[in-house]
């Protein structure tokens, strides 16, 4: 107990492996797994990447763990978020969708990925891919916390970059792209490391991260 007190201060988590991890997945056991093994991990494949931004713009208004459960149902309903195949979806596909009671069945949120995925395609002829386009953004260390504790946490619901992202995003055609969930994707998919200092994982993705070759 007398170690787990400034834990908890810390919004940090004694796990029953004896490991210490950010406390925002609460315990629950696939929320554990998506922080040990998924959030903060770089990634420059296109079709994980596009699957995640749309996913983000779903939680929109709800919590990550909500769509994190509903995942598989989003992969098996839009095509595995293959941009190529989703860019073709129609008014009939919207319709199915707003029937699959395994998505989030928001009409504006449905008919946003299908619009995406048309600028993605976009983006990928102009850019070379999302990989290119998304890591061209990366925080430089100077505009990055010193020590990124919970306060540091808290204090960044979004960046500057972040916003920059966004507006980008908006001025080509995308939409449920906030700068709030543009950060909330930078963090899933390693453009920044907000493991909270003290995580067992903020090391090892900072060692990923170190020889992770960022794409042309």
């Amino acid at each position: 107990m007398t170690q787990e007190i400034p834990v908890l201060e810390a919004g940090l988590h004694w796990g029953e492996d004896g490991r210490v991890r950010c406390g925002w997945h609460g315990g629950l056991p696939d929320y554990l797994l998506y922080h040990d093994t998924e959030w903060g991990y770089p990634v420059d494949n296109d079709r994980r990447l596009f699957e995640k931004i749309c996913l983000e713009g779903f939680q929109s208004g709800l919590s990550w763990l909500t769509i994190l459960r509903k995942r598989e149902n989003f992969r098996r309903a839009f095509a595995e978020f293959d941009f190529h195949e989703m860019a073709l979806f129609t008014d009939d596909d919207v319709e199915r969708l707003m029937q699959d009671a395994g998505i989030v069945r928001h009409r504006g949120k449905i008919k946003s990925a299908i619009n995406n995925a048309g600028r993605a395609i976009e983006l990928i002829a102009e850019k070379g891919s999302l990989a290119a386009y998304f890591w061209s953004f990366e925080p430089q260390v100077k505009d990055r916390p010193a020590r990124f504790d919970l306060a540091a946490y808290k204090a960044n619901p979004l960046t500057e970059i972040s916003t920059r992202i966004s507006k980008d995003l908006k001025k080509r055609g995308w939409s449920f792209v906030g700068p709030t969930t543009v950060y909330a994707f930078m963090q899933a998919m390693g453009l920044v490391n907000d493991h909270l200092e003290g995580c067992y994982c903020r090391p090892v993705i900072e060692r990923l991260r170190q020889d992770f070759k960022r794409p042309a």
